[in-house]
This record gives structure tokens, sequence and C-alpha cells, in this order.
């Protein structure tokens, strides 16, 4: 099964909120509360993004909707460019974090975006909507 990038519709969101994710580790402690920390790998995982969509028509929630069949029919995975989940971010730092590096359709730390669940579209008026979309980053092998 070969896996592709899938270009997120160039929606602008109207919020973002992103966690970095943490590095996989097991804490064990025995009895006597001794402590041993085992650490699997030196690549944060499970990074999290959710963008909300204010007051979009519902064309464009649409195009949010196909995004989410295209990539999770097929489980490839949904890459961000500047021109949408990334705009608005000043920081180059945490754009990289975010948006696709260099056209490999990866982070910079090799993560790749995929659905949590599936869009969340609420109508506000007749041809207008809000979405909420919620991201995981994993750490596949091409």
């Amino acid at each position: 099964m070969t896996v592709s990038p899938v270009d997120f519709p160039a929606v602008k969101p109207t919020s973002r909120n992103f966690s970095a994710g943490e590095y996989p580790s097991t804490t064990f402690e025995s009895l006597d509360g001794t402590k041993t920390h085992l650490r699997y790998g030196n690549k944060r995982v499970n990074a999290t993004l959710n963008l909300g969509f204010s007051n979009i028509s519902d064309a464009e929630a649409g195009l949010i909707i196909a995004n989410y069949e295209n990539v999770m029919s097929e489980y490839d995975f949904v890459r961000f460019k500047d021109e949408n989940a990334a705009v608005g971010i000043d920081s180059s730092f945490l754009k990289q974090e975010i948006r696709d590096n260099a056209g490999t359709g990866q982070t910079k730390l090799g993560l790749r975006w995929r659905y949590s669940r599936p869009p969340v579209v609420t109508s506000v008026q007749p041809g207008i909507s809000n979405v909420s979309c919620s991201f995981v980053a994993c750490l596949d092998s091409p």
C-alpha cells in the first residue's frame, strides 16, 4: 500500500490549536519507589492540530469534507501549505511544525498529518457554516 499526500484545500482557518506531541517512552516504578524510564525513539509522535473555520461558505465546507473523504478512503495523509493551515503564522519554526517540508509531504520531523476524527460542520445560516477539523501527526514509514 502506497500512501500519498493530499493537499488540504486553500481555506484559511480562523482558529488554530497545536500541540507538539511527546517522545514515546514508558516509566516503570518498582515497589520500593525506584523509577526506570525507557525512551523508545528520538522523534516526537502524536502531535495534534485543530483547525476552526468560522463563517465559511457551504462550498468551502464541502471542499473540506471532500478532502477528508480523499485522505481517509485510501489512508493517505494531509499536506498543509502556507496558503491553508499555516496562514497567518509569523514564526518560521512553528510553520515547519505544521506545513509540508520542502515538498516531501511530511513535517520537518518526518510526521504525516491524518484526520483524527471527521470534520464537524455547523450550519450558521443558509449558505454559511462553521467547520472544525482535528488532525494527529503519525510517524509512518514511506
